[in-house]
Formats: C-alpha cells, sequence, structure tokens
C-alpha cells in the first residue's frame, strides 16, 4: 500500500488510545520490540517519551549493532512529532506534496534539528487535545520504522479495547 497524506492521517486517528501512562508506554515498546525482532534482522531503537517533558517512559534496541547516530534519529524524529504534532511521515509526505523535489524538503526544515523521516509517531488520547507522547523507531527504512509504530499501537488496541 502507497502511502499518502490522507492513509498517514487516518492512521494517527485509528492510532488513537484510551490512555497513556509509563504501563502503556512498556507494553507497546514491548509489542514494537518483539514484531521487529521476528520481521527484520537489522537493530533499531525505540524509543517512547512524554511531549510535555520529554520524559523518558521506554527505551530499548531490537539487537546489538545499534550505532550512536540511531538516537541522533530519534531526537531529530522527536522534535518534527513535538512542533507539528503529527507523524514525521505524515509531515514528509505533505511537504512533498507542496514541492517538486526531495532536496527542496530538506531546505523547508533544519536538518540539524528535525529528521523529516518517516519513524517519529504522535502519542494521542480520546478526549485529550494534542499530542501526550511520541514514539519513535530508528533504524530500518523510513517506510518500515513507521509501520512497525503503526503496527505495534494497532495491537496493543487489539489486546486492550
Amino acid at each position: 500500500m502507497s502511502l499518502t497524506v490522507e492513509s498517514v492521517t487516518t492512521q494517527e486517528e485509528a492510532c488513537r488510545l484510551r490512555s497513556f501512562d509509563s504501563n502503556v508506554a512498556w507494553e507497546i515498546g514491548h509489542i514494537i520490540r518483539a514484531n521487529v525482532q521476528k520481521k527484520f534482522t537489522r537493530p533499531v531503537v525505540i524509543y517512547i517519551a512524554h511531549a510535555n517533558s520529554s520524559q523518558l517512559l521506554f527505551f530499548a534496541t531490537s539487537g546489538p549493532g545499534t550505532l550512536p547516530d540511531n538516537m541522533h534519529w530519534v531526537k531529530r524524529k522527536e522534535a518534527v512529532v513535538l512542533r507539528w504534532g503529527c507523524s514525521t511521515m505524515r509531515m514528509r509526505l505533505s511537504l512533498q506534496t507542496k514541492t517538486k523535489t526531495l532536496q527542496e524538503v530538506y531546505e523547508m526544515s533544519d536538518p540539524s534539528i528535525y529528521a523529516v523521516h518517516g519513524g517519529g509517531f504522535p502519542v494521542k488520547v480520546e478526549g485529550v487535545e494534542g499530542v501526550v507522547g511520541v514514539i519513535v523507531v530508528s533504524g530500518l527504512t523510513q517506510e518500515d520504522d513507521h509501520s512497525v509504530i503503526v503496527e505495534g499501537i494497532q495491537e496493543y488496541l487489539a489486546k486492550n479495547p
């Protein structure tokens, strides 16, 4: 399935949680880690934090081999989610529809602060306005970084209706 701004927006809305705390972050983080270990051989970083304080709630790698650069990507993806309140994939697709080249996308945001690449996702809660947390995966392709987060949240929601 090819992702569009509309399809990613729909994913974000469908992934709205009923509540969010350290226990929920732990469960979602473990689901994502297990799914990555089943599907991929490349190691990833999984990072989940509160939006208002960047308090770290979950941090893990899927296995040995991550690099310090992964954390640089995590912080830049997190910055996109916190500034614009949407997933990094939606921001990327949105910018690409407004510009002609990928270079123009990079020029629209400071790449030392923001990474407009899939793998950053807002945590939103039913009945609460705005972003309450952020989930970031770094280490796969941007499409896979994004999809493992969405699949992890969907799996969590299916287990916790």
